[in-house]
């Protein structure tokens, strides 16, 4: 999956909507909890092989070590935003830990037509994950965070339906606030250019994780699990 080098067409500030107006806006419409294999999943009744091959699809993309928010951190592409950088990585220490148990506690890969294509689909969603960590854009690296942890949010509500599922206990997640995100970004969102580059990381950010939730839809598919 590869990350587009073309900035969202704009002129000027995000119209009369603050970035992260803007982000939210983007987050609803575009983020998890608007695809539809999603909302399959945290509705329950799905097949128990379902969740758990979502399971190891996040674990495979997020759960590495450092991780996207750690490279975000290290490149310091935005001085002023290492500080909740730095909580944001330390809050996903822990969320890795959480993706590991539950990987461990929803048993082995289901079995799927196609699987070396999907290792080769989940390796490209990583690079392009690290290729927007590492962006030089001033702004991008930095959306892309906020994104990941407002679209995180989603993500932990299917984390729960399938750590229930599995007998497996919930921690309680470390990460900046809504409240905390929102300041952050209008303070780093002040010239229309540092706004784009911020919504085009957060664009880019959602784009592969619907990439990941069609995936995974196709996978349910073709194991007759739809």
């Amino acid at each position: 999956m590869i990350i587009s080098t073309v900035a969202p067409e704009g002129n000027g500030p995000v119209g009369e909507r603050s970035a992260w107006q803007a982000l939210v806006r983007l987050a609803e419409a575009d983020g998890s909890a608007a695809h539809p294999h999603y909302r399959r999943l945290i509705a329950g009744g799905q097949p128990p092989r379902n969740l758990s091959d979502a399971v190891h699809a996040l674990c495979s993309v997020h759960g590495d070590h450092p991780g996207m928010v750690a490279d975000v951190l290290a490149h310091a592409a935005q001085p002023e935003a290492q500080d909740w950088l730095g909580a944001a990585a330390s809050g996903f220490v822990d969320e890795r830990t959480y993706l590991a148990l539950l990987t461990a506690a929803v048993g082995p890969l289901p079995s799927t037509p196609g699987q070396a294509e999907t290792e080769s689909a989940l390796v490209g969603e990583r690079h392009a994950l690290e290729m927007l960590a590492r962006s030089d854009r001033r702004g991008c690296a930095t959306g892309a965070v906020a994104a990941l942890l407002l679209d995180w949010g989603a993500i932990r509500l299917m984390l729960g339906v399938a750590a229930e599922r599995f007998a497996l206990a919930v921690p309680a997640p470390n990460f900046p606030s809504d409240t905390e995100i929102e300041a952050l970004i209008a303070a780093l969102g002040t010239s229309p250019a540092t706004q784009r580059a911020i919504l085009f990381g957060a664009q880019q950010l959602f784009a592969q994780h619907r990439g990941l939730w069609s995936l995974l839809e196709a996978r349910a598919s073709a194991r007759g699990d739809l």
